[in-house]
């Protein structure tokens, strides 16, 4: 009996942009189901009922959410291109960096992009130092997985397209080549990466979106 999998997404979700990642890493056919949070399904809150948002893995009948939690759940369930490191303290520390992106990174970075003036300054020196700490792991590796993409590089990848966004459309420049050449290099080796490149949603309709925030 064929498996049955599911990823209740929408078309911008980073979040949701995770498990697509990690699904095409690992070689997994799956049936997207997008969603309009302005109007979310009856499905998505049955299976999401706490958070009601995306993403939603449905693995046989079984929803999975957050999307650190689903990346964990793929890697355990389809062993083929591990995305975790086998060594318990690197597997931790994966963890660790993961949950720095989300709880630190990115809402510094939003507050420097919505935001001016004293505000925009102070959320901006937060963010560059969180993203020096980012620049401190990459120290002598191609990704943050080593030499091939993994865990934290699918956790963090958000930063290599949504930085290019707010660089576009905003004063804001986060990351430069001089004062972080190794996140430059990652963005790069990142983003050109074909399993990672062919998943990225359509950059001019980002634009118009935070445009229109």
């Amino acid at each position: 009996m064929a498996e049955e999998v599911k990823l209740f997404e929408t078309w911008s979700s980073p979040f949701a942009l995770r498990v697509v990642w990690a699904l095409h890493l690992k070689g997994i056919q799956y049936e997207s189901v997008l969603e309009d949070l302005s109007n979310k399904s009856d499905l998505l809150l049955q299976y999401n009922p706490v958070h009601k948002k995306v993403p939603v893995l449905l693995h046989n009948g079984r929803p999975i959410s957050e999307s650190l939690i689903i990346l964990e759940y793929v890697d355990e369930t389809w062993k083929q291109h591990p995305l975790l490191p086998q060594d318990p303290y690197a597997r931790a520390m994966a963890r660790f960096w993961a949950k720095f992106g989300d709880d630190k990174v990115v809402p510094s970075m939003w507050t420097a992009f919505i935001s001016e003036g004293k505000k925009q300054e102070a959320a901006l020196a937060d963010a560059t130092e969180h993203l020096q700490k980012l620049e401190e792991q990459l120290r002598g590796k191609k990704f943050f997985g080593g030499d091939n993409i993994g865990y934290l590089d699918i956790a963090l990848g958000w930063l290599a397209n949504l930085l290019r966004v707010f660089d576009e459309i905003s004063s804001l420049k986060a990351v430069d080549g001089e004062k972080f050449p190794l996140l430059s290099a990652w963005f790069k080796e990142f983003s050109d990466a074909p399993v990672i490149k062919d998943c990225w949603p359509p950059h001019d309709k980002l634009i118009s979106g935070f445009i229109a925030l």
